[in-house]
């Protein structure tokens, strides 16, 4: 049996569908309220539990976690999925990178945009960026992960709890005052993106390796 079909492509789709729903919610949500309100509406302070909280939990959307994943699938013996996921790891850094730093540059975050700074919730000792808002890189890999998982583990309770840690991720990012509703949804575009274009290039890898 080809070591393609261990992808479980039923639950991509199920997961891409979710993400996709997700994007349209988000940033109709953010068109229709409109950007910055869309972003006090969210930016509530919840008490020193949840500023501690999400102080710390934003970091699971960091890039640094890609290298455990990868570490896990060398020890797991799965070393046929590292083109994968490192491809999708090209594409997300390059959509984000592409958007922050040559499309949309100077584009600002909630600290430099909102005029009132009074109305925005910050959590102390958490460094606040003023431009390069959009998309969220720290949702974008977090949703990125959320597909892979969904392709690679056919447990349906392992992609709930994904899916959870990646919406976590993306509304810390709002909480701790980082983005905007709209740069989170187009942190989950981005990971769509990725993942889906890297398929291909797997499947490339394993029609060589099974010459």
């Amino acid at each position: 049996m080809s070591q393609t079909t261990t992808l479980s492509y039923k639950n991509f789709k199920v997961a891409l569908i979710i993400s996709i729903a997700l994007a349209i919610v988000i940033l109709s949500f953010s068109f229709i309220a409109g950007k910055n309100q869309a972003f006090l509406l969210l930016n509530t302070n919840l008490g020193k539990a949840p500023d501690f909280f999400f102080e710390y939990f934003t970091n699971m959307g960091d890039g640094l976690v890609w290298i455990a994943w990868l570490i896990a699938l060398f020890v797991a013996n799965r070393k046929y999925l590292f083109p994968l996921i490192i491809s999708a790891f090209i594409f997300t850094t390059i959509f984000t990178q592409v958007f922050k730093y040559v499309i949309l540059p100077d584009e600002a975050r909630p600290s430099t945009a909102i005029a009132d700074q009074s109305q925005i919730h910050y959590v102390e000792g958490v460094t606040i960026h003023s431009i390069n808002s959009f998309p969220s890189g720290h949702t974008a890999t977090a949703f990125t992960f959320v597909l892979l998982i969904a392709l690679t583990i056919k447990r349906r309770d392992v992609l709930a709890l994904a899916f959870i840690v990646a919406l976590l991720v993306g509304y810390s990012r709002i909480y701790l005052g980082q983005h905007f509703p709209l740069d989170v949804g187009g942190g989950i575009i981005v990971a769509i993106l990725s993942v889906s274009l890297s398929i291909p290039i797997y499947k490339w890898f394993e029609q060589r390796r099974a010459r």
